[in-house]
């Protein structure tokens, strides 16, 4: 029998930015790359120095993890999430491959709708159709008439910024436990807030101690730089969590051990994690105070590492016209047809690249 799940995913939407860069790469003074956002700056010490201590690693790595990595992580989402401590625990190859693979753990097949952020990262889609579900974007998957298996949600979103107030979250858990709906977090941006301090859906103000259905997912990459580690982590409901160990240890799932004990010291470290915040605020600020200066209005923004910026038009006018200054940006339709006219713009860029970025922007008279 046929699969055809594997046609219905969209083209690689990255792929279509390439005239663009090399227009930006063609300015007299070269690129500045604020479209991918791949962190920049260099991962903290003690990650490097807990990585080369545990390179001797001759044996297998467990799919769940050494269990002092489990013991730091729940007290770090005690500590920063406000979760209650019995949460279920699993490392993860990355984020992404976890989104991607996310709705096939869980089951959810063909005759299963997938509800995710009507702005929304790109694999949350692509994760429904590889599974064989249907998916739906919407903000009020309570409104629809339909019977729903999963819902995304994404605080703070990439690519907008926006944070999901504490009593919308409320409601969500609310309505999903009533419905037997597993309610998906990514909440790999949540340390990073500047004007609104995001909620974790592991809140105990959230789900008042009752984890069923709840899943968050983290990642040490932008928070620690540690993107070339390849470290996620999923979070919540023990049954489910064991239950997608179990599918995970058949399919080999393993994270290097290396990687987990670097892990550890990364959340053991909170220093670094203030520091790079400062990083990422000085550069938000002047990114921020350029693009207004050259008619954007910033939406949303509130948290996360990116601008969402709009002048009124198709997207792909702003992304052109800043290319023709060297500055690589992303078109807003990347994430959906309501995103048309914003684009996205990544505060992972030295201090150096983020001046150049400003000069052009903002030239100083």
């Amino acid at each position: 029998m046929s699969d055809n799940r594997w046609s219905q995913l969209p083209d690689f939407p990255w792929d279509t930015l390439g005239p663009f860069a090399e227009i930006a790469r063609a300015h007299r003074d070269g690129i500045v790359d604020l479209s991918v956002g791949t962190p920049v700056d260099p991962t903290p010490l003690p990650v490097q120095q807990a990585l080369a201590a545990s390179s001797n690693a001759p044996g297998y790595p467990t799919t769940a993890g050494v269990p002092q990595l489990g013991t730091t992580f729940v007290q770090w989402a005690v500590e920063t999430l406000g979760s209650p401590d019995d949460i279920g625990f699993l490392p993860t190859i990355g984020s992404k491959e976890l989104v991607a693979s996310l709705p096939n753990l869980l089951g959810c097949g063909p005759g299963s709708l997938i509800v995710i952020p009507e702005i929304a990262y790109p694999t949350y889609l692509v994760g429904g159709l590889a599974a064989g579900a249907e998916v739906i974007a919407s903000d009020s998957p309570e409104l629809l008439d339909r019977e729903v298996s999963m819902v995304w949600l994404n605080s703070p979103s990439n690519p907008t910024g926006e944070v999901i107030r504490l009593e919308r979250l409320q409601e969500i858990v609310a309505w999903g436990q009533a419905n037997g709906v597993v309610i998906a977090s990514d909440e790999c941006y949540f340390e990073l807030g500047w004007e609104v301090e995001p909620v974790s859906i592991l809140d105990q103000r959230v789900n008042g101690g009752n984890l069923t259905g709840l899943l968050a997912v983290h990642s040490l990459s932008k928070r620690s730089n540690m993107a070339g580690y390849r470290f996620g982590a999923l979070a919540g409901d023990p049954a489910l969590v064991s239950r997608i160990l179990g599918i995970r240890k058949h399919l080999g799932m393993m994270l290097p051990t290396f990687v987990q004990l670097a892990a550890i010291a990364a959340y053991q470290d909170v220093s670094h994690v203030a520091e790079q915040k400062a990083r990422y605020r000085s550069r938000r600020s002047a990114l921020r105070d350029a693009l207004t200066s050259r008619g954007f209005d910033i939406d949303h923004s509130a948290a996360g590492l990116y601008l969402w910026a709009t002048q009124g038009k198709d997207c792909w006018v702003s992304v052109k016209e800043l290319a023709e200054l060297g500055i690589l940006v992303t078109p807003g339709i990347f994430y959906g047809e309501k995103a048309r006219k914003f684009i996205r713009v990544a505060m992972t860029a030295t201090d150096q690249d983020v001046a150049r970025a400003v000069s052009r922007l903002h030239p100083i008279s």
